[in-house]
Protein backbone atom coordinates (compact mmCIF):
# COMPACT_ATOMS: atom_id res chain seq x y z
CA UNK A 1 0.00 0.00 0.00
CA UNK A 2 2.61 2.11 1.30
CA UNK A 3 4.40 1.79 -2.61
CA UNK A 4 1.21 2.54 -4.24
CA UNK A 5 1.29 6.01 -2.23
CA UNK A 6 4.85 6.47 -3.30
CA UNK A 7 3.98 5.84 -6.91
CA UNK A 8 0.85 8.41 -6.79
CA UNK A 9 2.96 10.50 -5.42
CA UNK A 10 5.88 10.77 -8.22
CA UNK A 11 3.06 10.57 -10.74
CA UNK A 12 1.91 13.73 -9.25
CA UNK A 13 4.70 15.68 -8.90
CA UNK A 14 6.59 14.19 -12.01
CA UNK A 15 5.38 17.40 -14.56
CA UNK A 16 6.81 19.80 -11.88
CA UNK A 17 10.34 17.90 -12.08
CA UNK A 18 10.44 18.02 -16.02
CA UNK A 19 9.25 21.78 -16.16
CA UNK A 20 12.35 22.34 -13.64
CA UNK A 21 14.71 20.13 -15.25
CA UNK A 22 14.15 22.18 -19.11
CA UNK A 23 15.71 25.58 -17.27
CA UNK A 24 18.45 23.46 -15.85
CA UNK A 25 19.96 21.70 -18.66
CA UNK A 26 23.17 20.65 -18.43
CA UNK A 27 24.60 21.49 -21.94
CA UNK A 28 23.37 24.87 -21.33
CA UNK A 29 26.48 25.41 -18.86
CA UNK A 30 28.95 22.52 -20.34
CA UNK A 31 31.31 25.03 -22.83
CA UNK A 32 31.70 28.95 -23.29
CA UNK A 33 30.00 28.54 -26.86
CA UNK A 34 26.46 26.81 -24.97
CA UNK A 35 26.21 29.11 -22.35
CA UNK A 36 26.50 32.43 -24.47
CA UNK A 37 24.34 30.60 -26.59
CA UNK A 38 21.58 30.03 -23.94
CA UNK A 39 22.17 33.47 -23.02
CA UNK A 40 20.98 35.30 -26.36
CA UNK A 41 18.13 32.68 -26.05
CA UNK A 42 16.95 33.77 -22.71
CA UNK A 43 16.05 37.67 -23.48
CA UNK A 44 15.02 36.63 -27.02
CA UNK A 45 11.32 35.58 -27.62
CA UNK A 46 7.56 37.19 -28.15
CA UNK A 47 5.70 39.63 -27.42
CA UNK A 48 3.64 38.79 -24.20
CA UNK A 49 6.08 36.73 -22.81
CA UNK A 50 9.18 37.25 -20.30
CA UNK A 51 12.30 35.97 -20.00
CA UNK A 52 13.31 32.53 -18.59
CA UNK A 53 14.49 33.68 -15.42
CA UNK A 54 15.04 29.94 -14.23
CA UNK A 55 17.51 29.26 -17.16
CA UNK A 56 18.60 32.39 -17.12
CA UNK A 57 19.98 32.10 -12.81
CA UNK A 58 20.89 28.38 -13.77
CA UNK A 59 23.20 30.34 -16.34
CA UNK A 60 24.44 33.02 -14.01
CA UNK A 61 26.83 32.63 -11.11
CA UNK A 62 24.58 32.98 -7.57
CA UNK A 63 26.60 36.51 -7.12
CA UNK A 64 27.02 37.42 -10.48
CA UNK A 65 26.70 41.25 -10.97
CA UNK A 66 25.06 43.52 -13.86
CA UNK A 67 26.02 46.47 -15.19
CA UNK A 68 23.54 48.93 -16.52
CA UNK A 69 24.79 51.84 -18.36
CA UNK A 70 23.14 55.12 -18.42
CA UNK A 71 23.36 58.54 -18.14
CA UNK A 72 22.80 60.69 -15.15
CA UNK A 73 21.30 64.01 -14.91
CA UNK A 74 24.04 65.95 -15.59
CA UNK A 75 24.08 64.08 -19.35
CA UNK A 76 27.83 62.19 -18.03
CA UNK A 77 27.81 58.46 -18.38
CA UNK A 78 27.30 56.64 -15.41
CA UNK A 79 27.03 52.39 -14.42
CA UNK A 80 24.43 50.79 -12.12
CA UNK A 81 25.35 47.88 -10.59
CA UNK A 82 22.62 45.10 -9.68
CA UNK A 83 22.30 41.80 -8.62
CA UNK A 84 20.38 39.19 -11.48
CA UNK A 85 17.75 39.10 -9.65
CA UNK A 86 17.49 42.87 -9.19
CA UNK A 87 17.89 42.96 -13.24
CA UNK A 88 14.96 40.51 -13.52
CA UNK A 89 12.52 42.38 -11.37
CA UNK A 90 13.70 46.17 -13.19
CA UNK A 91 13.39 44.53 -16.91
CA UNK A 92 12.28 40.90 -17.05
CA UNK A 93 8.24 41.57 -17.27
CA UNK A 94 6.11 40.60 -20.35
CA UNK A 95 8.08 41.82 -22.91
CA UNK A 96 5.77 44.46 -24.87
CA UNK A 97 7.02 43.95 -28.06
CA UNK A 98 9.00 40.93 -29.95
CA UNK A 99 12.29 40.99 -29.06
CA UNK A 100 15.26 38.78 -30.50
CA UNK A 101 18.92 38.97 -29.64
CA UNK A 102 21.69 37.01 -31.09
CA UNK A 103 25.58 37.06 -31.24
CA UNK A 104 27.09 38.17 -34.79
CA UNK A 105 30.79 38.11 -33.43
CA UNK A 106 32.76 37.27 -30.61
CA UNK A 107 36.47 37.90 -29.12
CA UNK A 108 37.28 35.20 -26.28
CA UNK A 109 40.77 35.09 -23.62
CA UNK A 110 40.66 32.21 -21.56
CA UNK A 111 43.02 31.89 -18.54
CA UNK A 112 42.83 29.02 -16.35
CA UNK A 113 39.39 29.19 -15.17
CA UNK A 114 38.22 32.57 -16.09
CA UNK A 115 37.36 33.74 -19.40
CA UNK A 116 36.05 37.26 -21.16
CA UNK A 117 33.95 37.48 -24.19
CA UNK A 118 33.10 40.56 -26.02
CA UNK A 119 29.96 39.32 -27.52
CA UNK A 120 28.85 41.54 -30.56
CA UNK A 121 24.80 41.57 -30.67
CA UNK A 122 22.47 42.47 -32.92
CA UNK A 123 18.56 43.04 -32.08
CA UNK A 124 15.90 42.72 -34.20
CA UNK A 125 11.90 42.17 -33.74
CA UNK A 126 11.17 38.74 -35.50
CA UNK A 127 14.11 35.88 -35.41
CA UNK A 128 16.92 37.10 -37.50
CA UNK A 129 15.06 40.14 -38.80
CA UNK A 130 15.99 43.37 -39.56
CA UNK A 131 18.33 44.49 -37.61
CA UNK A 132 17.20 47.64 -35.19
CA UNK A 133 20.14 47.94 -32.94
CA UNK A 134 23.72 46.47 -32.34
CA UNK A 135 26.25 46.64 -29.54
CA UNK A 136 28.94 44.72 -27.22
CA UNK A 137 28.03 42.47 -24.22
CA UNK A 138 31.29 42.31 -21.91
CA UNK A 139 30.92 38.94 -20.08
CA UNK A 140 33.19 37.61 -17.61
CA UNK A 141 32.52 34.00 -17.22
CA UNK A 142 33.95 31.12 -14.36
CA UNK A 143 34.47 27.26 -15.08
CA UNK A 144 34.53 25.16 -11.61
CA UNK A 145 35.71 22.61 -13.22
CA UNK A 146 32.01 21.20 -14.02
CA UNK A 147 30.49 23.95 -15.33
CA UNK A 148 30.63 27.51 -16.85
CA UNK A 149 29.14 30.08 -14.61
CA UNK A 150 28.54 33.95 -16.37
CA UNK A 151 30.02 35.60 -12.82
CA UNK A 152 29.00 39.63 -14.61
CA UNK A 153 28.03 41.04 -17.94
CA UNK A 154 27.70 44.87 -19.13
CA UNK A 155 26.68 46.07 -22.38
CA UNK A 156 26.80 49.50 -24.74
CA UNK A 157 24.90 49.88 -27.38
CA UNK A 158 25.42 51.66 -30.72
CA UNK A 159 23.80 55.34 -30.74
CA UNK A 160 24.90 58.95 -33.10
CA UNK A 161 28.65 59.05 -32.52
CA UNK A 162 29.28 55.21 -31.27
CA UNK A 163 29.60 52.63 -33.66
CA UNK A 164 30.82 49.32 -33.45
CA UNK A 165 34.44 49.14 -34.05
CA UNK A 166 35.32 46.90 -37.18
CA UNK A 167 37.38 44.69 -35.47
CA UNK A 168 34.09 43.35 -33.54
CA UNK A 169 32.32 43.11 -36.67
CA UNK A 170 31.95 39.67 -38.70
CA UNK A 171 34.12 39.75 -41.62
Amino acid sequence: MRSIRLVLVFLMLAPTLVAQDASHDPADVASIDAIIEAYYEVVSGPAGEAADRARDEYLHHPSALIGVPSRGDDGQPTIRMITLGQYHDAFGGSRQQPFYEWEINRETQRFGNVAHAWSTYASSRSPGGEIFTRGINSIELFWDGNRWWITSWSFDQEREGLEVPGEYLPE
